[in-house]
């Protein structure tokens, strides 16, 4: 029977609020760092990659496009199945397959390359089991400030797991000689993350910690959808993240091949040597490492900032700060990452400095997006809001990017398959994604109209108080709600409150 939002759930439930819970969310932070390792070490080993299948720019980029179909595909349906079944036994299921699935395809021959393909797509599917799933566990766990925070470190994952990924796979692949070895190495550090989320791993029921009076139902995939496109808030965000997807898988995907090329171009190289390739891999993965650290921290710290009225933002408190950090995260790198294109035909150490300062401008939103997506949909339908918002913006955005930028790549080569050829012809397909920040941007700034009823109307769908500005008494499992002060709090929609009421 699905799981509903009450103690008598079936769902395990975390009841001790400080040694269990603490190691439930250190657990789901390993394994997304983990998640995020292994989709890049793809691209750390990919100089070996190519020669081994003998694959072009457009079949390099469908290796990252044929990942996300498949995990666009299946997110839906774990995220539906998260929001009704035992969440941990869904992300089980769905680790076991990705480390099959990411051993099997380094047994690949020379000649299979569609089987690969076909390999790199299931381990789409594991990974969509935990994406959509992990963050939803985490809420149920924090409230308030402490999600936020605790939101920032397991997006730090992100930034941090690709720097290890390139890092990671380029070095064992040099040490080894073997490309397939620096594919291995994850799925063998999986294995342990599985037995930790097997005998540690305990599942909160569903939003507990805002004291949600809001029971589980039986309603379809499609009730939920309806639900979600009429939450305004949701459906412009979900539209500004696939924009800002669109720029930053296409950038992820191919920066380390253009910073190799501006290498060759401004040094009058003929061929890197391997040497040269793995240390640019080494850099591009410390420079990801360390602007995501940056730039997910600084764009939390300053969005809770603005949001409470502390430090610089004192007496200007804003309930739309999460949106706000989000739109100014898509308009300040759009000018670091045009001048880090244009500059790489001059100088690699400038344009790398010009990358690090964009990749630390487009990390600022990645803890805050989700955040607004928690408290804008009602607790029993966030995974699958997550779902349906990870489906469209791969779908529409890194999905299609890498193959698209690979194909203009492609079409603007001469003959030659020289160095500076590959250079010229990346860089410019790469402005393409650069200016598609400013629809994201644009889409963040609309969506302010409309978050703050949104949010109001999730609380009043399931019956919570609103704790806004009151985040210190209720910052965890610990503070929730009594059922017997049930008829003190009333019914009256946030909206009618005393304070909305003076303020409109």
């Amino acid at each position: 029977m699905p799981n509903e939002i009450r103690n008598n759930s079936g769902s395990p439930v975390v009841a001790d609020s400080g040694k269990k819970k603490w190691i439930t969310c250190g657990i789901l932070l390993l394994v997304n760092l983990l998640n995020y390792m292994d989709r890049y070490t793809i691209v750390g080993v990919m100089s070996r990659l190519q020669p081994f299948f003998n694959i072009d720019d457009k079949q390099k980029g469908l290796l990252q496009t044929v990942f996300i179909v498949f995990y666009m595909i299946f997110a839906p349906l774990f995220g539906y199945l998260g929001d009704r079944y035992n969440r941990k036994m869904l992300m089980l299921t769905g680790i076991v397959i990705w480390i099959v699935a990411v051993f099997a395809s380094s047994f690949c021959t020379k000649d299979h390359f569609q089987y690969f393909m076909l390999c790199r797509g299931i381990v789409g599917i594991g990974e969509a089991s935990y994406s959509t799933i992990a963050p939803t566990i985490l809420s149920d766990l924090f409230v308030g400030g402490m999600r936020s925070r605790i939101l920032m470190m397991f997006y730090f994952a992100i930034p941090v797991g690709s720097g290890l990924g390139f890092i990671g796979g380029s070095k064992i692949a040099l040490w080894t000689e073997s490309w397939q070895w620096g594919v291995r190495f994850s799925p063998i550090i999986g294995i342990a993350c599985l037995l930790l989320m097997i005998f540690l791993l305990e599942e909160p029921v569903r939003g507990s910690c805002e004291g949600a009076r809001q029971s589980g139902d039986n309603a379809s995939f499609w009730e939920d959808v309806k639900y979600l496109l009429s939450v305004k808030s949701f459906c412009i965000v979900t539209v500004a993240s696939t924009a800002g997807l669109f720029s930053i898988g296409a950038m992820s995907w191919w920066t380390p091949d253009f910073i190799k090329y501006s290498y060759g171009v401004t040094h009058k190289l003929a061929e890197l040597p391997e040497d040269d390739k793995s240390s640019i891999d080494f850099i591009f993965g410390v420079i990801t490492c360390c602007a995501g650290i940056a730039g997910v921290s600084i764009g939390s710290v300053v969005s809770r900032a603005w949001k409470d009225g502390t430090s610089i933002f004192r007496d200007y408190a804003s309930e739309k700060a999460d949106v706000y950090i989000c739109a100014l995260s898509m308009f300040i790198a759009l000018p670091f990452l045009y001048c880090a294109i244009y500059f790489a035909g001059h100088s690699t150490n400038a344009s790398l400095v010009l990358v690090f300062f964009a990749i630390t401008s487009m990390c600022l939103n990645w803890a805050v997006n989700v955040d607004i997506l928690m408290y804008v949909v009602v607790a029993n339908r966030r995974a699958t809001a997550l779902a349906v918002q990870t489906m469209i913006g791969h779908m529409f955005g890194d999905a299609a990017s890498p193959y698209l930028i690979g194909a203009i790549s492609d079409g603007m080569k001469d003959d030659s398959e020289s160095i500076s050829s590959k250079f010229f012809a990346l860089q410019s397909a790469l402005y393409l994604p650069t200016f598609v920040l400013v629809l994201a941007g644009a889409c963040y700034l609309i969506a302010t109209f409309y978050v703050e009823e949104d949010r109001m109307e999730a609380l009043f769908q399931m019956d919570s108080a609103d704790n806004w500005m009151h985040q210190n008494a209720t910052e965890d499992m610990d503070a929730l709600i009594p059922v017997n002060q049930e008829t003190e709090r009333g019914h009256d929609h946030p909206m009618n409150s005393p304070e909305n009421a003076e303020t409109a």
